[in-house]
């Protein structure tokens, strides 16, 4: 067999069965051949779009997603999205192909190695026919160890040659790679138990890795004995909110109310959450606060750079586990903040009361959040963008959801639809993206693929035909924003002519009866909701006006 069609049946071997990307002279054997097998290969319009795909399929599995393109400037096309993947931990292969080793003169040359490592990515390059299997299995060992993007840069000579070892089975990555759960050192536990028994006041932070592993239900006991509050980073906004002590998001996206409970704090137990300056609020949200820290990896800094005042390295689960019998042992029990006063101030603390007037023709983006929140049952997810609007979804939407998640890893635009689209894939559920129209029109193209796979993904166009973070920044300062002012055409006539449904909506009523629709049959649908530029998020009243209101 030729060595293209040893690497697809390696990718098959380790578990692969979709594929994001844009067939090239650099990829295309290798294409061809997993749709031989029947790996389903969703062809892009934008290898970068397609790296997105891998990225949100990564994302929601938390196995390697994986993507393609072809030589050169397939490749440059990956920039945005290896830097967006790298930053948000997702595991990703990247099969590239890459320019014949005999032509240095060759049109699409590129050092694919300088280029990976410029967009945080790792690499692996296929050197010869006999070290196909190894070549694709360090590629996934190195993308589930590192939990980043790895790119597998292939040759085109090489893949042409002839495999000679086809009758040895591959031995997948997993042989090697079977990673079981970190226990915590009893030292170190011990101390976390002296911090935390000697707190009034203890808040508990989760994030994702807190949900990885399977944490939730050792976090709601551990809460329980120490009186608790527990809040979440902003990738998991609605996770154990089935708590009546669930005070919402730490940090930036937080309520007004829980950020004056979270002052309170003498404790901060951060659960498989990075600790990071946005979920802190820079340092000023826990002022009084020690931290006990609860990671898998060896050691991680918290905001500024500072290390936490007790680091346990444990799985999230394990770790909250032991530490919750340690305080049993010790018969600590406290009521910390579970006070009839501390519950009524959660009652519907994230709503947002501001009165704005609004432009013509346009609709409350925050009406539009509740509508949509009530609308849509919990086992349907909603996924968010990185931009101004992102505050309206991450605050005001609070339901409980089989799968919640935001872009900010890179603060980037025009991610999100991708990643939407990779998360329908590795779920095969209905899902729903709520983005600003920069963002939605940069891939726009990518629609055409929802309609061609017949993805029941419902795209919400939060359109203020705006460059949103930069209006108000240009408000703020009490410049010209007309120069950020974008018209779009009507979004949902796009949708149509794209094959998929669509419709334009200026009210209320008129968002959730779309809605409603897209519900009796989901499928490929595109809403475009022209929301008022006079209402600011929450989060940009905050940054760029300095209000709270």
């Amino acid at each position: 067999m030729k060595v293209y069609q040893r690497l697809a049946q390696a990718f098959k071997a380790e578990g692969c069965t979709d594929t994001f990307g844009m067939m090239g002279d650099g990829n295309m054997y290798w294409v061809t051949e997993l749709h031989k097998i029947g790996v389903k290969v969703h062809e892009v319009r934008h290898e970068g779009a397609g790296l997105g795909m891998a990225d949100g399929y990564a994302r929601v599995t938390h196995q390697p997603g994986v993507a393609t393109a072809t030589c050169g400037p397939g490749v440059t096309q990956l920039a945005t999205g290896f830097v967006t993947a790298a930053r948000a931990h997702s595991p990703i292969v990247a099969f590239c192909g890459e320019s014949p080793t005999t032509d240095e003169e060759y049109t699409q040359r590129l050092d694919q190695a300088k280029f990976a490592d410029a967009c945080e990515a790792g690499f692996v390059r296929l050197v010869s026919p006999d070290t196909a299997d190894d070549a694709v299995r360090k590629a996934f060992y190195r993308a589930k160890l590192e939990s980043r993007p790895i790119m597998l840069s292939c040759p085109m000579d090489i893949q042409q040659k002839n495999f000679e070892d086809d009758d040895e089975e591959y031995k997948p990555s997993s042989a090697m790679f079977s990673p079981g759960a970190v226990h915590p050192d009893e030292k170190a536990l011990e101390r976390a138990a002296d911090i935390v028994a000697s707190s009034k006041k203890p808040v508990i932070i989760v994030g994702r890795g807190a949900q990885w592993a399977g944490a939730g239900e050792a976090v709601l006991k551990l809460a329980d004995r120490i009186g608790a509050l527990i809040a979440t980073s902003l990738m998991v906004r609605t996770w154990l909110n089935e708590s009546e002590w669930h005070a919402g998001i730490s940090g930036t996206y937080g309520s007004r109310p829980s950020m004056k409970l979270f002052e309170e704090a003498d404790c901060v137990i951060g659960v498989g959450a990075s600790l990071n300056r946005y979920t802190t609020e820079h340092g000023y949200l826990y002022p009084e606060a020690r931290y006990v820290h609860i990671d898998s990896e060896p050691h991680l800094l918290i905001a500024g750079g500072k290390s936490a005042d007790c680091y346990v390295q444990s799985d999230a689960r394990v770790g909250v586990e032991e530490l919750e019998k340690l305080l049993a042992k010790r018969n600590h029990k406290s009521i910390g903040y579970r006070t009839p006063d501390v519950k009524q101030k959660l009652v519907n603390h994230s709503a947002d009361r501001t009165e704005f007037e609004m432009d013509p023709g346009t609709l409350d983006p925050r009406e539009a959040c509740l509508a949509l929140d009530k609308a849509l049952p919990a086992e349907i997810g909603v996924l968010s963008g990185s931009g101004m609007t992102a505050g309206f979804v991450s605050m005001l939407m609070t339901r409980r959801r089989v799968l919640s998640g935001s872009g900010h890893f890179f603060g980037c635009i025009g991610q999100m639809l991708p990643a939407a689209m990779g998360a329908v894939v590795a779920t095969k559920k209905p899902l729903v993206l709520c983005d600003g129209d920069a963002s939605v029109i940069m891939h726009l193209a990518e629609f055409e693929t929802m309609v061609r796979y017949d993805m029941p993904l419902l795209v919400v166009v939060m359109n203020n035909e705006a460059l949103g973070a930069e209006y108000y920044k240009l408000d703020a300062h009490k410049m010209d924003v007309t120069t950020s002012m974008i018209t779009t055409p009507d979004l949902g006539k796009v949708g149509v002519a794209m094959g998929g449904r669509g419709a334009m909506v200026t009210t209320v009523e008129q968002f959730t009866k779309a809605v409603q629709e897209w519900l009796k049959k989901p499928g490929p649908m595109m809403i475009d909701m022209r929301i008022s530029r006079s209402v600011p998020s929450v989060p940009y009243r905050r940054i760029h006006y300095g209000r709270d209101e």
